[in-house]
């Protein structure tokens, strides 16, 4: 029975979920946050903003920036930026018992592997996620677009686990999910057009539009995303073989001048961002796997030129 369930990291994604799920009367909601959006949180609660339900005032149980504070989660949604996940497995693995479910809303194929490597213990289910959201102010979240829809599938160490009690908590949420079989190929094709437009992005300092209406850089980002193809297929992941084309199309319903969410980061000197989660990714898991990536080991090399790692 899932009864306690932490948020970790109320930032967009965070928020938004764990905002819905503060509806369920039955819940014991923690949210993790920090700073001056924690303390607007404590004081007034989360202010949520959301396409289809309007503005609507969420109250967890606890808001807090100490994870070793919270009760032992039965739920747990791990939505904190790649730079701070190590430091939040780490507090939270005390908290792992053999039923917590843990719920990853981080963009990223290898988040699993990640994770398993700090906390063997409890479910993990691998998943992504689709919702276009960010913080406003301290103390509000704002939807605006996306599908708002969570896609999660069975954890590799534990095939025997059964979705229906996650499953019907989401609902009674109205928080759209799916599970699926085939999560990793969603995981994938969806890291394929975030991880290349991403990169190319912020390492020519262009927009979507501008990426993708000049040639040379639309066939940057396509050598990217056949790298990530080859990666995927000696990973063990079949993806169809017009993923390349749909990723690419993708990019035409995006207004020309549309910044990609890594270049944002990427374009604060003084924050670190995923570019780990990402290029990075990518080139530290072909090298494991004796892949070329000549490309994307490229353009991680000018990502770290322009601004050194944190």
């Amino acid at each position: 029975m899932i009864q306690n369930v932490a948020v970790g990291g109320v930032g967009g994604v965070g928020g938004y979920f764990g905002g819905k799920l503060c509806k369920s009367p039955n819940l014991n909601i923690s949210f993790v946050a920090r700073g001056e959006h924690l303390r607007a949180i404590q004081q007034n609660g989360l202010l949520l903003s959301t396409d289809a339900d309007g503005e609507f005032v969420c109250k967890p149980s606890l808001a807090t920036d100490r994870i070793n504070s919270l009760p032992a989660p039965d739920l747990i949604l791990l939505c904190v930026k790649e730079f701070d996940l190590r430091a939040a497995l780490l507090d939270l693995k005390p908290l792992i018992r053999a039923h917590t479910i843990i719920l990853p809303l981080l963009n990223g194929m290898d988040v699993y592997d990640r994770i398993r490597k700090i906390i063997p213990n409890g479910i993990v289910l691998p998943a992504c996620v689709y919702v276009g959201t960010h913080i406003e102010r301290p103390g509000k979240v704002t939807q605006r677009g996306g599908a708002c829809k969570i896609l999660f599938g069975p954890d590799p160490q534990n095939p025997a686990f059964e979705s229906d009690s996650l499953l019907q908590l989401f609902s009674e949420a109205n928080i759209k999910c799916d599970w699926t079989s085939n999560v990793q190929e969603e995981i994938w094709t969806k890291f394929i057009f975030i991880c290349a437009f991403g990169t190319v992005t912020a390492v020519h300092n262009k927009t979507v539009g501008e990426v993708f209406s000049d040639e040379t850089l639309r066939a940057e980002v396509a050598t990217v995303m056949q790298e990530i193809v080859s990666l995927a297929n000696v990973s063990g992941v079949k993806l169809p073989p017009d993923v390349i084309d749909r990723s690419l199309a993708k990019a035409k319903n995006f207004p020309f001048e549309t910044k990609t969410s890594f270049q944002r980061d990427f374009e604060r000197v003084e924050k670190p961002d995923e570019r780990d989660l990402f290029a990075g990714a990518v080139v530290s898991n072909a090298t494991r796997l004796h892949l070329d990536v000549p490309k994307t080991r490229e353009l991680l090399q000018r990502l770290n030129e322009i601004k050194p790692q944190r």
